[in-house]
């Protein structure tokens, strides 16, 4: 079987037109009477002809394709912002030019960026969570960056721009949520500490503490990895450390999923002995036993956040802010309250 790519002047013949007028019908020009319009239109359905990206990008000037460095799509976070960028990108009519870093801390950040402006993208998307000091190593590639650049969950910065969630914030009303059920030991199970997200949510735990006038025993925290696995290690040291804990905040329900199951093993019923509050609200959380409390975070508008910001600068406007900081906010379960809260 013959595959023949169907051409413009194809379309043109057979509609009795000129290119010209096809060429104002598949742009969107308003200057095609409507019948006119509406013939060439079912001439192209009819032949399936699909205008050339190409030929768009070396009339204009431009490719429509945006170059996106992600890495740790295997997490629940990370994979939502590229679908997120994705959607944003498609409602554009942008296409995606995705590299993904095998090692989130340890890379060549001049070979990646070389390699994704060889594509001649319009700007680059970078997804990439900040983990111990991978900023720097992206950060002393700018100056050879020659199209704008968007960074999705880092740590704002005034040269940069940025896309975030304000983890502190969720850990702060996660914590809250827990004092005001009337818990009064209040644990803690960390991501891993050399990611800026897992910082911040840890310091959002220790405002809100403070802030009810609470003193902060660091002997509360476990650092945890994001796996349920760690879930599983950290609740049973802080339980053996702390038998009077009632209430703990996990920094992700992945974590929180292995907690409540060693919880539980351990004797504790949940939430009339220990209350669990996780973070992210994957899809799974309303059907944990009991249903998991967590903090929403919308990491896929986040994406969708990032791709505005970026065509923006393409289009030279000028940006409402450099930095997009999205609130999220408490999904209350029975995994926290007392009751016959689903």
């Amino acid at each position: 079987m013959q595959y023949k790519r169907v051409t413009l002047k194809e379309v043109a013949a057979a509609a009795g037109v000129s290119t010209q007028t096809v060429s104002r019908v598949v742009n969107g020009r308003p200057d095609v009477a409507d019948d006119t319009r509406a013939h060439i239109q079912e001439i192209i359905d009819r032949m399936g002809y699909q205008p050339s990206k190409i030929a768009r990008s070396l009339i204009r000037g431009q490719s429509f394709a945006l170059g996106v460095v992600s890495s740790s799509i295997g997490l629940y976070g990370p994979s939502l912002v590229l679908q997120g960028v994705q959607e944003a990108a498609v409602a554009e009519d942008y296409s995606l030019m995705l590299h993904i870093l095998p090692e989130a801390e340890a890379f060549d950040a001049n070979k990646i960026l070389r390699e994704i402006l060889s594509y001649h993208v319009d700007g680059i998307l970078w997804a990439v969570p900040e983990i111990g000091q991978n900023r720097d190593l992206v950060q002393q590639a700018l100056p050879t960056v020659k199209v704008p650049i968007v960074f999705l969950n880092m740590q704002p910065r005034p040269n940069l721009v940025t896309a975030v969630i304000d983890n502190k914030h969720g850990g702060c009303i996660a914590t809250q949520h827990l004092i005001e059920q009337g818990r009064q030991n209040i644990g803690l199970i960390t991501g891993p500490m050399n990611w800026w997200e897992a910082r911040q949510r840890e310091l959002g735990w220790r405002q809100a503490l403070a802030e009810n006038g609470r003193t902060v025993d660091e002997s509360y925290i476990a650092n945890g990895d994001w796996m349920p696995s760690s879930g599983e290690r950290c609740i049973r040291m802080l339980l053996e450390w702390h038998p009077e804990m009632d209430a703990v905040f996990i920094c992700n329900d992945q974590m929180a999923l292995g907690a409540m199951k060693v919880a539980r093993q351990m004797g504790r019923q949940i939430p009339e002995d220990l209350a669990v509050v996780g973070f992210d609200d994957i899809p799974e959380s309303p059907y944990f036993s009991p249903a998991l409390t967590t903090v929403r975070q919308d990491v896929a508008e986040m994406g969708r956040q990032g791709v505005k910001q970026l065509l923006t600068l393409i289009n030279e406007e000028e940006l409402d802010s450099t930095s997009v900081v999205l609130k999220p906010n408490l999904i209350v379960r029975g995994s926290s309250v007392n009751g016959d809260l689903a």
